[in-house]
């Protein structure tokens, strides 16, 4: 079993956070649907209240709400997730994922439904943004 990459998502400020846990922890997400609630306790977030909206498989594939259980599944469908149509009544057949979190599932999608104490800033703190030139100058 792999490490799952959790993307919190905070509506209200539009932004969204990445955490990745380890097998300890990703045990007990298996077998949640999207959405199902979850307390944040589970990745460091006291007081917080999530709610699984979506992920994606190893592979790519992307979990889909009204195909029920785990495995891969070849749907019809008229629009996302998954498939965003070109024209108006377009369909088409896609792979994608259950509903349900399984081992094969790399990344799980999740928003705040109710706020903790702390700010997520204090909990995740920034990343160092990239310089823009990319290396040294050199003056002749």
């Amino acid at each position: 079993m792999t490490n799952f990459t959790i993307v919190v998502s905070d509506p209200e400020t539009r932004k969204s956070y990445q955490i990745v846990i380890d097998q300890d922890k990703a045990i007990s997400l298996v077998g949640k649907k999207i959405g199902d609630e979850i307390q944040g306790e589970l990745f460091g977030l006291s007081g917080y209240t999530l709610k699984i909206t979506g992920g994606s498989d190893k592979d790519g594939f992307p979990m889909h709400p009204a195909v029920q259980g785990q495995g891969r599944k070849r749907a019809l469908l008229t629009g996302p997730p998954g498939f965003h149509p070109k024209l108006k009544g377009e369909r088409k057949r896609k792979t994608v994922r259950g509903n349900t979190i399984s081992q094969d599932i790399a990344q799980i999608n999740m928003k705040i439904i109710t706020k903790g104490q702390k700010p997520l800033e204090e909990v995740f703190p920034p990343k160092e943004k990239k310089s823009e030139g990319g290396g040294e100058s050199k003056s002749s």
